[in-house]
């Protein structure tokens, strides 16, 4: 451990306890920076729970530490058989969802702590993305570094989540939902370094976490260009989005009304990049909008498919109410396709004067400003090149891979120091 921490190779143990490839930060993080980080040379285990990851390279290895998959897609909040129990943290994973709250986090960190406590000797350094469970704090215990990645803390989720909450049943299911994020907060404070991707998430660290400042540093995420690149012709009237429907956080529903006051007047029509509840509250807006085919969904589709679909737009549209980052907006930059984004959280910061910001959750300046795009083929083509130039000077995986190295060396020197402290005490 000690050579490699000066300049050779690294084992790298990279933590998830969800890896969806394509909606979602989490596992779109983990599948660019694994392939650049076996690029460079470095062994790369990736420890996950469902839904695992889509991996670049053959190399890297995935080892599975499943959940009891709770919260899949197409049985959620299911009831497993008893044979599925295979230890006390599954009842403890099941018992925690049966009275409303959201035991991933934690239940994954125990898992893996057992899984290190076995192998610790095979790793140089951890790097845990946005688990920040209760195990996480036995790593350093095992003698191995950790480098911890919040791409936001997930306290201004709940935040938001409360605030469109309705009636006293809804917001205290909320509140048990997100009551894993005082068990992040206590966490974050006590694991050392913390890496994240943009100034306006570091303060909301700071705020919420209350980690200290000299602890966090700031490294901005990359686009894959191989995937996300203008493509040709676009399709007239298209506005694309990837966002999360249900979530409030993401502005959906702002997007769904601003294109159904525009469809009275303009040929439009909107594809969501993602897989609504059945009869949730999206499908009812769509519903109630009376949108019909002027909207449509789309999940499961591979990065070839989403690249030309993204790179197909006429408007591309991050209408979220908050971002720590926003890899979509980078992605719809990297396409060349015209950004309209909220100005929320770190979204000005990420886009600067590369696309057209507009307030969060306001519906009429988010029709005005779609109107004008659609209206305005030269407005749309200086936007377009503005948001392609921004991805090219700042934006890129393998500059992000080897950043986060230094930062990985960083913390095992810190680590060998700590040693030798107590070995001379």
């Amino acid at each position: 451990m000690d050579e490699a921490g000066e300049s050779g190779a690294l084992r790298i143990g990279l933590l998830s306890y969800r890896s969806k490839p394509h909606c979602g930060g989490q596992g779109v993080y983990l599948r660019h920076l694994s392939r650049e980080l076996a690029d460079l040379g470095h062994t790369v285990e990736i420890l996950s729970g469902q839904p695992y990851p889509e991996l670049d390279r053959e190399e890297i290895v995935l080892t599975k530490l499943p959940s009891l998959d709770l919260y899949n897609d197409d049985d959620p909040f299911r009831t497993p058989a008893l044979r599925e129990f295979r230890d006390w943290v599954d009842v403890l994973e099941f018992a925690h969802m049966k009275t409303g709250g959201f035991p991933e986090p934690l239940t994954f960190s125990l898992r893996v702590l057992r899984l290190l406590k076995r192998r610790r000797r095979d790793f140089d350094v951890v790097h845990d993305n946005q688990v920040l469970g209760l195990g996480n704090l036995g790593i350093a215990r095992l003698g191995l570094p950790l480098v911890t990645s919040i791409h936001h803390p997930i306290s201004v989720d709940r935040r938001i989540e409360l605030e469109a909450a309705r009636g006293i049943k809804q917001k205290l299911g909320k509140r048990r939902w997100y009551g894993f994020v005082a068990m992040q907060s206590q966490v974050s404070r006590r694991i050392g370094p913390v890496l994240t991707v943009s100034e306006s998430s570091k303060v909301d660290i700071v705020k919420d976490f209350k980690v200290d400042p000299r602890d966090i540093e700031i490294l901005p995420l990359g686009v894959d260009t191989r995937i996300f690149h203008p493509r040709g012709e676009r399709v007239p009237g298209r506005i694309v989005a990837m966002a999360s429907a249900d979530a409030p956080i993401k502005g959906v529903d702002v997007l769904l009304r601003a294109v159904a006051k525009l469809a009275t007047e303009r040929d439009v029509h909107v594809i969501v990049v993602s897989r609504p509840q059945k009869d949730g509250p999206t499908e009812k807006l769509v519903r109630e909008l009376a949108l019909g085919e002027r909207v449509r969904f789309v999940s499961g589709i591979g990065d070839d498919e989403l690249g030309e679909l993204m790179a197909s737009a006429e408007i591309a549209v991050v209408p979220s109410r908050y971002e720590g980052f926003s890899l979509p907006a980078v992605e719809h930059m990297a396409s060349g396709t015209p950004l309209v984004a909220s100005r929320a959280g770190a979204l000005p910061e990420v886009v600067g004067d590369a696309a057209v910001l507009v307030a969060p959750g306001d519906v009429e300046e988010l029709a005005a400003t779609l109107r004008r795009l659609h209206d305005s083929p030269a407005e749309r083509e200086r936007v377009g090149a503005a948001g392609f130039g921004r991805v090219q000077e700042r934006f890129a995986w393998p500059a992000v891979a080897k950043a986060t190295v230094e930062h990985y060396r960083a913390a095992i020197a810190q680590q060998r120091y700590r040693r030798l402290a107590r070995s001379t005490r």
